[in-house]
């Protein structure tokens, strides 16, 4: 009797503890908290911040991305790099100055991919897209084309 009553309370313990040191920096999907873009994003997508802060003078930063089937994002580049993996969905991504559907490539959930700063790309939703990314802030655009950019209009 002494023995299991010893068990159980060693058990209890382990518990407590387990549940105190729970990490207090993660969130499962149903936690994230989803908003508008921001101006410099074409409406209809909605972003989630998870970690730091995208627009800051510094720092490491994570978002995630939600995105109706057929969003598109206007060739553009960034002065940082980007790294980016596709959470759920057919996320298409092609290089260069026009938007070109026909030379996009497929990357479907679980795929990675790292953009070296200025690297030229444009992207596509195929099907509804959750893409997180993450990299150095400032997160900033630079559209090609400065037409694109939805701040502007």
């Amino acid at each position: 009797m002494t023995r299991t009553l010893g068990i159980v309370l060693c058990l209890c313990v382990a518990a407590l503890f387990a549940q105190s040191s729970a990490p207090q920096n993660a969130f499962s999907p149903d936690q994230m908290q989803y908003g508008p873009p921001p101006p410099f994003v074409a409406p209809g997508a909605t972003v989630a911040v998870i970690e730091g802060n995208p627009m800051a003078s510094s720092g490491d930063y994570t978002i995630r991305l939600k995105m109706p089937d057929g969003y598109k994002i206007a060739p553009h580049w960034h002065p940082k790099r980007e790294n980016v993996t596709v959470i759920s969905g057919n996320f298409k991504v092609g290089m260069g100055d026009k938007f070109d559907e026909s030379k996009m490539m497929t990357f479907a959930a679980g795929s990675f991919a790292f953009l070296d700063p200025e690297m030229h790309h444009y992207a596509m939703a195929s099907g509804p897209v959750v893409v997180q990314v993450h990299g150095m802030s400032p997160l900033q655009f630079s559209y090609v084309n400065p037409a694109d950019d939805p701040s502007k209009k």
